[in-house]
């Protein structure tokens, strides 16, 4: 049995979780997911400007921080913290961490290839839109696969403290050392796939134990020091979530289903590179206090196409808000949006698109909300996007101006004039597996 523990859903997420994890118990492999689609997207402008980043910069001054741990207690640290520059990512680890021996696994970049691609008959379309990628081609900024599990415990077998993904499966960062500890092959599907649905449980880091939990979370026990979620993982694929012991937060059957159907689409066929795993078989059992016992899952063959996530420009935004109080906040709100709106049109500017959404009233639910006719105080937001900065640069000024010749009680403008920023878009496609080769590479 083997002890695998999530210290990060998200890059952003508290930074405190992963040194109480290796203080907290025993443990053998801690695992750190810092990327989501967006997030590719944000290291991709990042590295824009810098070629030296383009990584989850969390993450080298946390491992340089639980260095003596990682020695002293034999944890083995895997994340996917390398985002477009994992290489770059490993070496500031060795940096910071000396000492440590680092492996980066690396090979998800197509960027390069995706001519290759083109020329080969692929068309790499849009999985939403079914539109072929020669619409954005001069405009992309980055390609990557999401590679699987295997690749992890290859680097595992290096004899590595440290593992540097760039982008992967999330679920890989935990079936990665099963892998590597039990010996499972590619066609054991069941074991596999039962890998798959722990790491899922566990991924999006207190997710599972009570955070963002939608069942009676008004008696969910001490949020603020909320335990992260483990794995306890047996060669046969026995499965069971827990926490460490004195953490807050709890393991129920509710937090790991609300988890187990958190981003998945097809419960019957979650597909990954590994395996595509049936949720629907899952069976949940009570395994003592918070813990649950996750058993029985089915598996069957890896598709034969990766997913790949591109991202490329589209265009510039600005968004612009101001805080309205009562009385007649929504009003004062309204009127502000009908000003702008005048004043765009008079100047004969039109834009790709332009949004107002009203915090308070109906950003968040829109018509769904309750309705209310006196808020104490509305929050009126404007954004507009096109593909002409010059347009959104004029926009930006028109904001602020309302603060003495529009309604009153205008504030919430600290900032200023709000910023142009490009727009960076996200492109889902699907690549033959023949064309994605993940490598390893030592370091330290």
């Amino acid at each position: 049995m083997i002890r695998i523990a999530n210290g990060q859903g998200f890059w952003g997420d508290w930074l405190e979780a992963p040194v109480n994890l290796v203080h907290g118990g025993p443990l053998d492999y801690l695992t750190l997911d810092y990327l989501a689609e967006v997030t590719m997207s944000i290291l991709q402008k990042q590295r824009k400007q810098d070629p030296k980043l383009g990584y989850a910069r969390d993450f080298p001054p946390l491992v340089g921080r639980i260095a003596r741990d990682i020695r002293e207690r034999h944890v083995r640290v895997i994340a996917n913290a390398g985002g477009v520059n994992p290489m770059e990512c490993a070496r500031e680890v060795v940096r910071v961490a000396q000492g440590l021996k680092v492996a980066v696994v690396q090979g998800d970049d197509l960027l390069d290839r995706i001519d290759a691609l083109i020329r080969s008959g692929y068309e790499l379309k849009n999985l939403d839109t079914g539109a072929p990628i020669t619409a954005i081609r001069d405009r992309i900024q980055s390609a990557n696969a999401y590679l699987g599990a295997f690749p992890i415990a290859e680097a595992l077998a290096t004899g590595a403290d440290v593992v540097v993904t760039g982008r992967c499966a999330d679920a890989a960062l935990a079936l990665g050392p099963m892998i590597a500890e039990f010996g499972w092959k590619t066609e054991d599907w069941g074991l596999l796939a039962a890998g798959v649905a722990a790491g899922h449980v566990i991924e999006c880091g207190a997710q599972a134990t009570g955070g963002n939990c939608q069942f009676d979370w008004q008696t969910t026990p001490d949020f603020a020091h909320i335990g992260f979620p483990l794995i306890e993982a047996h060669a046969d694929g026995r499965m069971v979530i827990s926490k460490q012991a004195g953490t807050g937060g709890r393991v129920t059957e509710a937090t790991v289903m609300e988890q187990l159907v958190y981003e998945i689409g097809d419960p019957g066929a979650y597909i990954t590179p590994d395996v595509i795993a049936d949720f629907t078989t899952i069976q949940l059992a009570g395994d003592g206090e918070n813990r649950i016992a996750l058993t029985g899952v089915a598996g069957a063959r890896r598709p034969e196409m990766l997913k790949a996530s591109v991202s490329y420009h589209y265009g510039w935004k600005c968004i612009g808000s101001l805080v309205y109080s009562a009385p007649d906040a929504k009003a004062k709100a309204e009127t502000a949006d009908r000003m702008v709106r005048e004043r765009l049109a008079d100047l004969g500017l039109t834009f790709e698109k332009i949004h107002t959404e009203f915090f308070g009233i109906n950003a968040c639910h829109a018509h769904l909300a309750p309705h209310i006719d006196e808020p104490a105080e509305v929050q009126v937001r404007i954004g507009a996007r096109d593909g002409d900065k010059r347009k959104l640069e004029r926009f930006s000024r028109e904001m602020i101006p309302l603060v003495l010749n529009g309604p009153p009680t205008a504030t919430g403008y600290g900032e200023g004039r709000p910023a142009v920023r490009e727009v960076v878009a996200y492109w889902p496609t699907l690549v033959p597996r023949s064309g994605v080769e993940a490598t390893i590479e030592v370091i330290g």
